[in-house]
């Protein structure tokens, strides 16, 4: 209805994937609203509830934990987020030391808007970074943690912002607010 096109499409069971090339998403929509961070990504862990600082805060403890027994054997993963209006995208690089990184060597996961529940930063220490979503199919969440050596302010804030505006953009078709009158 807002395209104008035409055609019988099950939008409740599908979802837009976004491509490989950046040069297509910039025609379909402003290239300034896809961002990317260069994070390192710490672990996800299963949390009991969809929000909350505390539960966030839990999760990276959890995480930060185990994972100081491992950071030797296997140090945090480098990772691209990519967020847009349709949901976060996890790039990551499986790139050793001796060879040149190959398109076949990035392993992506895609969480859609309507899946995040929940995203900050660590109250005491923004270098850390995460967000719950909720799994598409069963009533369980799982909390996503990041690090950076820098603030992870700007990506809290800028998946806040593709929050706010997948909502104000979804509501507006779900619930229209024109008027309806009767006769």
């Amino acid at each position: 209805m807002r395209t104008g096109e035409r055609g019988i499409f099950p939008a409740f069971y599908a979802h837009e994937v976004i491509g490989q090339s950046k040069e297509l998403l910039g025609m379909k929509r402003n290239p300034a609203w896809i961002e990317t961070f260069s994070v390192q990504f710490l672990g996800s862990v299963e949390v009991p509830y969809h929000q909350g600082n505390g539960i966030l805060c839990a999760a990276m403890q959890k995480i930060a934990i185990s994972r100081k027994r491992t950071v030797h054997v296997r140090p945090p993963s480098l990772c691209e987020l990519e967020i847009s209006l349709q949901g976060v995208k996890l790039i990551m690089s499986l790139e050793d030391e001796y060879e040149s990184l190959d398109e076949y060597d990035r392993c992506s996961h895609f969480f859609q808007m309507k899946n995040i529940s929940f995203c900050g930063c660590h109250p005491r220490n923004n270098c850390y970074f995460g967000f719950i979503t909720k799994h598409p199919m069963l009533n369980r969440f799982a909390c996503h943690v990041f690090v950076s050596q820098e603030s992870m302010r700007p990506v809290a804030e800028c998946v806040g912002r593709a929050f706010q505006e997948y909502y104000q953009e979804h509501l507006e078709y779900a619930c229209p607010t024109e008027d309806i009158y009767l006769e």
